[in-house]
């Protein structure tokens, strides 16, 4: 399957899917839009489930094949693309992986709306309340993480790393639930440098609904 027959299967206001939307646009890869309503529960219907077992979003069919999980996707892309997107010593892409598993496997699993949402039926809190704890936790970590370099653009290095691809998601996330991104000065300034790159923009949630 060439790059122009590609589809991806996803959801607009989905962050993983924001990140596969981000990563093609920055191959500039062409590719179809197959929505999975997660407001109607698409997601567990038996199309959905066939393509990805999970039952979640997105899932990138590209190369003949069908890729989950957003990391692998990009992965993958990253490899079979040479994007650019990992360091080629050891020690930078252990140290963009750490950035970039800090918000995909720390942040955003506890902040998967389905887990918030759980936790409230149980009693004792709310979701935006649950969403500003978590965001503003890992983010405290994660600002600490990038060091005190107050005038770097990017995540790691000078270019476009797997970490910013995975940084200007949870931050659309963060502000979406309120939470004060002034107490993570370095971290909001990298994503609006980011924000402003056409392939960050163009894959933006909002602009996306309008699109599809």
């Amino acid at each position: 399957m060439p790059d122009h027959d590609a589809i991806l299967f996803d959801y607009w206001r989905s962050s993983a899917s924001y990140r596969v939307r981000i990563g093609l646009n920055l191959l500039e890869i062409a590719y179809q839009s197959r929505a999975v309503d997660l407001l109607t529960g698409a997601q567990r219907g038996a199309e959905n489930l066939a393509r990805n077992p999970q039952g979640l979003v997105p899932t990138l069919a590209v190369d003949d094949v069908l890729i989950t999980q957003s990391l692998a996707i990009l992965e993958y892309l990253d490899e079979t693309r040479a994007a650019g997107w990992l360091p080629a010593d050891p020690v930078g892409r252990a140290k963009v992986r750490a950035l970039s598993y800090a918000i995909a496997m720390e942040i955003h699993p506890v902040c998967n709306l389905r887990v918030a949402r759980h936790v409230v039926s149980l009693g004792g809190t709310t979701i935006e309340e649950w969403m500003k704890h978590f965001i503003t936790e890992g983010f405290s970590d994660f600002e600490a993480m990038l060091g005190s370099n107050p005038q770097r653009r990017y995540c790691y290095g000078n270019s476009v790393s797997l970490a910013d691809i995975c940084l200007v998601p949870q931050v659309y996330n963060a502000r979406r639930w309120g939470v004060d991104m002034d107490r993570f000065p370095l971290t909001g300034a990298i994503s609006s440098h980011l924000e402003n790159l056409p392939a960050f923009a163009a894959a933006h949630p909002e602009k996306w609904r309008l699109q599809s």
